[in-house]
């Protein structure tokens, strides 16, 4: 897939989003979501104020470094401090003005992205990435955080063929789920067969992976464990060898500290208090 289909492909995951939050009334953005502190309505804040970074780091990769050290120096005064940085104005609109400051945000991103070359690199939050994986990352983040909303408020997206993007950004990542725990990289191969909505089969790694490892199952659910939205004992996916189920009981396909993702439905007490990453 080319740059301008996959931002093509962006753009209808943030709209599918849209259709969710659109109709929602003012209590419905103060609802409580799956991520400890964060209404619906700090999960869009979230979305829109790093989509408007992912925008100035195109456009003004100066100007986004001295943006990101004060968001890494904010993020050290306390367990909070990040979250009032980056959503301290977003809270501050009403309802109807949180909407259309998403969606201008997601239009900055969007025309700044269309300027980029299939293989221009981009200033992040660590290593620079390649512009598709830019691309795909911020689609990731649109789908996640919107699983937190849709979890919340009772919505539904059709699962489509952008849950490929995904899945592919959670195979690729897995390295970097044990290198950001300061982990040795297993090598042996873990081969993943995944069902798509289309019922068509995605395939990564080798078929003939040592031991067996491998994952199996649909996409959709594969694509909520790696995003830490769901644990893989409330999926379908079936998952075979010990490296396998290592990496699914801590992948993390997103940039940040390591996180762990939600216990199994039946360890927990209190649903509204399960931890849930942020993305």
């Amino acid at each position: 897939m080319d740059l301008a289909d996959l931002l093509e492909d962006l753009l209808d995951e943030q709209a599918s989003l849209d259709d969710v939050v659109a109709p929602l009334g003012d209590s419905g953005w103060d609802l409580p979501t799956p991520s400890p502190r964060w209404s619906v309505s700090d999960q869009i804040g979230h979305l829109c104020y790093f989509d408007r970074a992912a925008a100035l780091a195109i456009r003004d990769p100066e100007a986004f470094s001295t943006e990101a050290g004060r968001l890494m120096e904010a993020s050290l005064v306390s367990e909070t401090s990040g979250d009032d940085f980056t959503l301290g104005e977003f809270r501050s609109l009403a309802p109807a003005e949180r909407l259309e400051r998403w969606r201008q945000g997601r239009a900055e991103l969007a025309e700044a992205a269309g300027t980029l070359g299939e293989r221009d690199r981009v200033a992040w939050y660590g290593p620079s990435m390649g512009a598709k994986s830019f691309v795909t990352a911020r689609l990731m983040e649109a789908w996640a955080h919107g699983t937190d909303v849709c979890d919340t408020v009772g919505g539904h997206r059709e699962p489509t063929h952008r849950l490929r993007h995904v899945a592919q950004l959670g195979c690729i990542t897995r390295a970097w789920t044990y290198i950001n725990r300061g982990q040795p990289v297993p090598e042996t191969d873990v081969r993943v067969e995944l069902t798509a909505p289309s019922r068509e089969t995605w395939t990564w790694g080798d078929a003939g992976a040592a031991g067996g490892n491998s994952v199996t199952g649909p996409a959709l659910d594969f694509c909520l464990v790696v995003t830490q939205r769901r644990h893989v004992a409330d999926t379908a996916l079936e998952v075979t060898g010990e490296h396998a189920a290592d990496w699914l009981s801590k992948a993390q396909a997103f940039a940040g500290p390591p996180t762990d993702g939600p216990s199994p439905a039946r360890e927990r007490r209190e649903p509204a208090q399960t931890a849930r990453s942020r993305s």
